[in-house]
């Protein structure tokens, strides 16, 4: 089943709204934007995210205020995206029942990082199970599949062991030495020609898949994913 994390949009500027729900979209997240700020927690219900991206200054009421009210009825995570930088707005975020702080203005892969930090946090799994590369090509960890753009392509469990640690630690080199390691947590003994055999295959793979080349050799030290 395919978990789609749905996040809430209470932000009133059109413009930042639709730039976030697109940037959110594209890496596999339901994104909502709120229409009613007249009536916030009417909407907060029947959408029922996993997660609220709050603006302070709103109309009608403040997001100080619609955060109290949905923290009377629901206890997941919301985070303040505010241009207010003032450290006693920041400690009434908290008081009222925020998360995180992001200030206006900000990096969106700041505040996807922060998102995915306290979804793992809440819901206690990585989202969806995937590790992305980048827009539309991911690692779907329960199946062991390659998904690009809808393509889907098998890995052994040794390929699925090296292409997880080279992502967990993209984009810094990983030795040959660490990638070995790893493999022999599985109880099975590689020698340095099968990782080599296993590099050139999962090279062929992601190429085939995605049409370029995403392993890179670092010489004299290891791999890493572009």
């Amino acid at each position: 089943m395919d978990l789609k994390m749905k996040v809430m949009l209470v932000e009133d500027d059109a413009a930042l709204a639709d730039e976030i729900r697109q940037f959110l979209e594209k890496w596999g997240y339901e994104a909502v934007v709120a229409s009613r700020f007249d009536d916030i927690v009417s909407e907060f219900t029947r959408y029922q995210p996993h997660l609220v991206l709050m603006d302070i200054n709103l109309p009608f009421y403040d997001g100080f205020y619609w955060c109290g009210k949905i923290r009377a009825i629901s206890d997941i995570p919301i985070i303040y995206i505010s241009s207010k930088n003032d450290d006693r707005d920041k400690i009434m975020a908290i008081a009222q029942g925020g998360d995180d702080y992001v200030e206006k203005p900000f990096r969106l892969e700041l505040l996807k990082a922060k998102m995915e930090a306290i979804l793992r946090r809440t819901y206690q799994y990585k989202v969806k199970g995937r590790q992305y590369f980048g827009e539309g090509f991911y690692l779907e960890e329960d199946t062991a599949l390659l998904v690009c753009h809808g393509k889907k392509v098998g890995l052994t469990k040794s390929e699925q062991k090296i292409i997880a640690k080279l992502l967990e630690q993209k984009p810094q080199v990983v030795t040959r030495e660490e990638l070995m390691m790893e493999l022999w947590s599985t109880d099975e003994f590689v020698s340095d020609g099968t990782l080599t055999t296993l590099i050139c295959r999962l090279r062929n793979k992601l190429k085939a898949a995605s049409g370029g080349e995403l392993i890179c050799t670092k010489k004299g030290q290891g791999y890493y994913i572009v």
